[in-house]
C-alpha cells in the first residue's frame, strides 16, 4: 500500500466525511456560529452634523452604519473641507474610527476597505498616512480605485469598510 502524507490523509477524510453526511457537518459547523436572532440595525446619529439630509416626511437615501448580527458595515466618509489628500485621509480615517466605535468595534476589526481617490496620481500619498492607521497585526483587504466622476462634496478622498464587533 502507498504512504500517503498527513495532509493527504486530511483531505481523503474529508471527502469521505462530506460524502457520508451529503455535507451536513459543514453545514451544522456553520449554524452553530450564529446565535440570537439576526436583524438589520441603524446606528442613529450622535449630532446634527451627522445626520443624512432629508425632506421632512421622507427616509433618508442611506445609513451611516448599518450593524448586521456582529458585522459592521460604514458608508463612505469623504472630508469635505480644503486642504492635501494627506490631511483628507487622516481625516476620514479618524472620522472611520470614530463611527467604528459608535458602533462598537475598532480599526483592529476592519475585515475590508473600499478607498475612492479623486485622482489616482494621490494613490502614494494616501498610502503614507493609510499606512499609518492601528490596522493590528492583519491589515484589512483594499480595493482602491479613481472615481471616474470625482467624489461628492470635492472630497480628495472617500473610505467606507466593513468590519466585526
Amino acid at each position: 500500500m502507498e504512504k500517503q502524507s498527513r495532509r493527504g490523509l486530511l483531505k481523503s477524510a474529508a471527502k469521505a466525511a462530506v460524502a457520508v453526511t451529503g455535507g451536513a457537518a459543514l453545514a451544522q459547523t456553520a449554524n452553530a456560529q450564529v446565535s440570537g436572532k439576526l436583524e438589520k440595525k441603524s446606528i442613529p446619529p450622535k449630532t446634527q452634523a451627522d445626520k443624512v439630509p432629508t425632506t421632512p416626511g421622507k427616509k433618508p437615501l442611506f445609513s451611516s452604519i448599518v450593524t448586521y448580527g456582529n458585522m459592521v458595515f460604514l458608508a463612505g466618509i469623504g472630508a469635505h473641507f480644503k486642504g492635501t489628500v494627506e490631511e483628507h485621509t487622516k481625516h476620514v480615517l479618524e472620522e472611520l474610527e470614530k463611527n467604528l466605535i459608535k458602533a462598537g468595534s475598532s480599526l483592529e476589526k476592519v475585515l475590508k476597505v473600499n478607498v475612492y481617490l479623486n485622482d489616482l496620481k494621490d494613490y502614494q500619498a494616501m498610502n503614507s498616512v493609510y499606512a499609518q492607521a492601528n490596522w493590528g497585526d492583519t491589515p484589512p483587504v483594499r480595493t482602491t480605485i479613481a472615481a471616474a466622476g470625482g467624489i461628492p462634496g470635492d472630497s480628495l478622498v472617500e473610505i467606507d469598510c466593513i468590519a466585526y464587533m
